[in-house]
């Protein structure tokens, strides 16, 4: 019994003298290391601070760098301004003042809207959308660099939704070449350049989702209005109006115009009007002050399964004629309804946006050569394009309010105020006097008619209207009433 106790206290501090070895060989070193490495200072992660990225390779066909520094520069900041001491009535809603900011300040002049525009010329000549300077008083231009510019609108034309705006300053602004539109295909990248929410010189990036794409956005008071639309997924929000799409290279193939959204914010797609357009629209308004609209005459749909099949067509394309206008282009080159327009100048046309692109480029005058079904064979015919007049004819602007005002073809004064408190109005003008196969006249319009606005810009005496007018070519859209108080509406062109 003694000996079993004296042999496991001899284990016990044999094994407590092991313990205590191991403990100061291995474990107290151990431990005192890891107490100064706590007690060290926090390191943090290292960067490359060198300003050389030589291992940062751009791949092919992703070099966004280059085409932003491109275009940001020849992207502007566009402000507009209204005159609200003659626009803003004095009971305004207070809502109005709550949304907008009481605009009735010191100089009579209000804030109306911003967006964003495109040099298109080291002189000064800038593309942007007409609802971005639509019933402005006043516009500004400010560039990149912040100078500020007092801009002179040159032309507008509503049924593209396209403006073009001149400034005055020396021949040295950076600007954007045009690229060819339709040379761009679906699914390569493009970048957006506009000031959305007023953040001046934004980028945003995206690939062409479609193109030829007709949203009925442009809502037309003439039914010629084009939408022809190059669909992308570059993010567009309110304040991008007007800026710039270009590829890759930096070249300009559209001018962002819309949005598919129901919020009123970028939701996912955006449309730009693509260049080729745009070009045609801003040399006809720096040359002649109006859009050359050049027309088949034709009243036109697409081509479903039902027409292609009645057509015994191969392939469920082309723009199917529902009628054709008497003394019309098409009419005199002998096309009838229910022909199939395949091709243009030989160039397939699979949609009726396709077609009307196609000939919203051309002139009045220009001949085209039109490739039709008609009962199951292909048939060519030259069409000699007429302008809404029906005439070859290019014509021109109003050059100043009074020549504006001419045009309608009728006789107007100011309605009094005691007339236009008892109509509830802020003031019109009223037609005295109609010229047989005038304008008014041969919308329909009676003596009486009072006028009360011009594409939505709200007349109240003559200086208003020959504002109103002065620059606009092509269908306008005009609103009043009777003083019954029948209200009208008439659309006429110019």
């Amino acid at each position: 019994m003694k000996k079993q106790f004296f042999s496991m206290m001899a284990a016990s501090i044999i094994g407590g003298v092991i313990s205590v070895g191991a403990y100061t060989t291995f474990i107290a070193p151990q431990m005192d290391i890891q107490q100064k490495e706590e007690n060290k200072p926090v390191a943090f992660t290292k960067y490359e601070n060198s300003p050389k990225r030589a291992d940062y390779v751009i791949p092919d066909g992703m070099n966004f760098v280059s085409a932003a520094e491109k275009a940001t520069p020849a992207v502007v900041h566009i402000k507009t301004y209204v005159d609200v001491s003659s626009r803003v009535p004095r009971n305004t809603p207070r809502f109005f003042h709550e949304f907008f900011g009481d605009p009735r300040g010191g100089n009579g002049e209000g804030q109306l809207g911003s967006g964003s525009g495109v040099i298109l010329s080291a002189d000064g000549y800038i593309a942007t959308n007409n609802h971005v300077v639509d019933g402005a008083s006043k516009i500004e231009v400010v560039l990149e660099d912040k100078h500020t510019y007092t801009a002179n609108l040159i032309g507008t034309d509503p049924t593209t939704d396209l403006a073009l705006l001149k400034i005055e300053t020396d021949n040295s602004l950076p600007y954007l070449a045009f690229g060819n539109s339709d040379n761009v295909k679906v699914g390569e990248w493009v970048l957006a350049v506009g000031n959305p929410y007023e953040l001046t010189s934004t980028v945003t990036a995206g690939i062409v989702s479609a193109k030829a794409r007709n949203i009925n956005i442009l809502r037309s008071k003439t039914g010629l209005s084009v939408e022809s639309f190059i669909q992308t997924d570059a993010a567009v929000n309110p304040g991008n109006s007007g800026g710039a799409l270009v590829d890759l290279n930096g070249a300009l193939i559209g001018i962002n115009t819309a949005i598919a959204s129901k919020t009123g914010s970028f939701t996912g797609y955006s449309f730009a009007v693509p260049s080729e357009l745009v070009k045609k629209v801003m040399d006809d308004l720096r040359e002649y002050g109006a859009v050359q609209r050049a027309l088949i005459g034709v009243q036109i749909q697409d081509v479903d399964q039902k027409i292609a099949e009645e057509a015994k067509l191969e392939d469920i394309a082309g723009v199917a004629i529902v009628d054709v206008n008497p003394q019309g282009a098409a009419d005199e080159a002998g096309i009838e309804a229910g022909d199939i327009i395949l091709k243009i100048n030989d160039e397939k046309i699979e949609s009726v946006s396709e077609l009307q692109e196609y000939i919203a480029r051309k002139r009045p005058g220009d001949e085209v050569k039109v490739t039709v079904n008609r009962s199951g064979k292909e048939k060519d015919f030259n069409v000699k394009l007429k302008n809404t007049n029906n005439t070859t004819e290019i014509v021109s602007a109003p050059k100043n309010s009074s020549e504006a005002i001419a045009a309608l073809s009728a006789d107007v004064k100011p309605i009094s105020e005691k007339q236009a408190a008892a109509l509830g109005l802020n003031g019109g003008l009223a037609v005295t006097k109609l010229q047989p196969n005038g304008k008014l006249y041969n919308a329909g319009i009676r003596e009486g008619f009072i006028i009360t606005s011009v594409d939505r810009e709200e007349v109240t005496n003559l200086d208003d209207l020959g504002n109103a007018l002065r620059g606009k070519s092509g269908g306008i859209l005009i609103e009043g009433m009777y003083p019954d108080g029948q209200r009208e509406y008439v659309g006429i062109g110019l």
